[in-house]
């Protein structure tokens, strides 16, 4: 799926893949897993056991929607595989093949809450990182190594829609309900050290910060952020429950913010995010306090991996899934 204008596209398919998903016994459960946060803020599950990852091609060309079989073969392979050991993942979703990242498979569902329509996407990192997986064959320019890992990179997002594309009866794309007008605000230095400057980072602090009870600590997890142009929900437990618990705190936060952007974008041009903003003091008190309860009692704890880097093991009481310390 790529991202053009305010339109995630989709590829194709593989009937196979869905079929496996489709088969989910419905007592099919995940083994124990923890929701983790490298210190570069990524998140990923610890799983219980290592997981095989095969070696993929690396290139593709973004105008073909269908994989070649050197890739399909192996990712149906790995997909049913994966799907077996953690089911309560994809109880429900379906794949689509992303010409534009093809080592991002996506997973998605659609839902609708009254009369908006949601977009539940499931995006699984297949790139082997060299601290956090064991290579078992090596790779080249042209392919990635084949490795084993106990820790699954994920993005877990609910997205607004305004509608769908389709070309006849199939689906073409997701057309996302886009809250924000434009987030690039500026750049910084001089020639070949100018950057560009934007807001996301900032708008996820102030979505995130007006919904969160008071003086709860959770950096680095922000259950809504600025993404695609809108206001995303992150579902950390990836699961079919979990996506639905978290519907109604997107839908309620999406309305609540969308008249009052245009003012909060203008805040933040003004001036990084603050909790002492007046618009931030003034819209926080009118969110009802009930609306905070889902991420009552969060909690993230920071320490040391095996090699002395930070990590956040995250828990999220409300939304109750199995875990291992």
């Amino acid at each position: 799926m790529e991202l053009l204008h305010n339109e995630i596209r989709v590829g194709s398919t593989d009937p196979a893949v869905n079929a496996a998903i489709a088969s989910i016994p419905s007592a099919a459960r995940n083994a124990p897993y923890a929701m983790r946060f490298n210190q570069n803020e990524e998140f990923f599950l610890e799983l219980g056991a290592d997981i095989q990852v095969p070696s993929f091609p690396i290139h593709h060309d973004v105008r073909v929607p269908v994989p070649k079989p050197e890739y399909a073969l192996p990712f149906r392979s790995f997909a049913r595989s994966l799907i077996a050991a953690m089911p309560g993942l994809f109880r429900g979703l379906a794949y689509c093949f992303d010409p534009a990242e093809i080592l991002k498979p996506c997973f998605y569902k659609l839902y609708k809450v009254q009369d908006e329509l949601y977009l539940y996407l499931l995006r699984i990192d297949l790139l082997p990182r060299p601290f956090d997986s064991r290579v078992t064959g090596r790779g080249d320019n042209d392919r990635t190594a084949a490795y084993t890992t106990r820790r699954l990179f994920v993005e877990s997002d609910l997205i607004p829609l305004s509608g769908l594309a389709k070309d006849g009866e199939r689906l073409t794309g997701f057309r996302i309900r886009q809250l924000v007008s434009q987030t690039w605000i500026g750049e910084s230095g001089k020639g070949y050290t100018v950057r560009g400057i934007w807001m996301d980072a900032d708008l996820t602090k102030f979505f995130t910060k007006l919904f969160l009870p008071a003086g709860l600590k959770v950096y680095p997890f922000y259950p809504l952020a600025c993404k695609y142009k809108t206001v995303c929900g992150f579902v950390p437990v990836p699961e079919a429950d979990a996506r639905k618990r978290a519907l109604p705190q997107l839908h309620r936060a999406a309305a609540f913010l969308a008249p009052e952007m245009e003012r909060v974008q203008q805040a933040l041009r003004e001036a990084k995010f603050s909790e002492s903003l007046a618009d931030y003091v003034e819209l926080r008190a009118r969110v009802p306090e009930a609306w905070r309860d889902a991420w009552r009692g969060s909690t993230v704890e920071a320490y040391l991996n095996e090699r002395d880097m930070k990590e956040f093991l995250l828990a999220v009481p409300e939304w109750s899934t199995p875990q291992q310390g």
